[in-house]
């Protein structure tokens, strides 16, 4: 299917990458200048470069070519099993695993994992995320429910929409935090200067992290999280948004951090309700060694 647009008086002199990247906000410009190349997209009827300028009253025509669909294989990566019964499994994701397969990785991945370990997982989020109810990012460590049957996804899923999933997680951040508790109410979308990372923005989707602080320490604060909803990078976010970025977060921290290889966040529990039992379980995994030994390190500064 063709789409349109017309250029606006605002967009003019816009770079027509830059523009339909921003037009479509789950496409990279990477992916648009690939579009470009191809022939996928005209101008006028015609075909341009990346750096065309749009002008006022141009109109752009263009065709999002479908995707090969990857071609995902079980692979026996070890996995960290915290629950499983024939309904669902809750794992122990380590950092550094990306949980479902893309463009950019097609192997590794905890989907990769449990393909292996599973006779079967739900399909409701498609072939590329079998199982998937909710994700953490690569380099958060910690809890993650997976769902093996479609009855078992969409309960969980509803939990997850009726906030009725208690998620925590614990963090070390820039800065001391003199509240011992606080809410951070604050919308997120995507940022409208970098694509690739996410902010606080007025049209943004609603997004509520509660934290409490567990620990002070010189410059920096030991603090537990609680998820009342689940944007990506929400925690992340939100945490740079009042000024106490997470340590060692390549996207969202200061530059001066710890090189401690990702953010120092973990999700330390988890509490649902059965999706056929409907019992109430509760999964608690302590943070990874690298967290505790970054603990140690800042205590024995004070």
């Amino acid at each position: 299917m063709t789409n349109q647009h017309k250029v606006t008086e605002i967009e003019h002199n816009t770079r027509i990458d830059k523009l339909l990247s921003d037009l479509l906000p789950d496409t990279s410009r990477s992916q648009v200048q690939s579009w470009i190349t191809d022939g996928h997209v005209l101008v006028g009827g015609k075909q341009v470069k990346s750096n065309y300028k749009c002008q006022a009253g141009d109109t752009i025509e263009w065709d999002e070519p479908s995707e090969e669909p990857l071609k995902i294989e079980p692979e026996n990566i070890p996995l960290s099993i915290v629950y499983e019964d024939e309904d669902l499994l809750v794992v122990n994701k380590p950092k550094g695993m990306v949980v479902h397969p893309s463009a950019g990785h097609q192997d590794g991945t905890l989907v990769n994992a449990l393909l292996y370990h599973c006779d079967s997982l739900s399909q409701l989020n498609g072939v590329e995320r079998p199982g998937i109810v909710h994700r953490i990012d690569k380099d958060t460590s910690g809890l993650l429910v997976v769902a093996k049957t479609d009855e078992a996804h969409s309960s969980l899923s509803e939990q997850l929409s009726a906030k009725d999933m208690d998620r925590r997680y614990e963090a070390i951040v820039h800065g001391v935090i003199e509240h011992e508790t606080g809410v951070i109410d604050a919308p997120i979308g995507r940022d409208p200067n970098d694509r690739k990372r996410m902010g606080v923005v007025d049209n943004g989707k609603d997004a509520v992290t509660h934290f409490r602080v567990l620990q002070r320490y010189t410059d920096f604060t030991h603090v537990v999280c609680q998820l009342e909803t689940g944007r990506t990078h929400q925690i992340r976010v939100h945490m740079k948004y009042i000024g106490f970025p997470i340590v060692g977060d390549p996207k969202y921290g200061q530059r001066k951090t710890m090189a401690i290889g990702g953010q120092a966040l973990h999700a330390k529990s988890l509490v649902l309700k059965h999706p056929k039992t409907e019992e109430h379980l509760q999964f608690e995994v302590d943070p990874p060694s690298y967290f505790q030994e970054l603990l140690d390190q800042l205590g024995k500064r004070d």
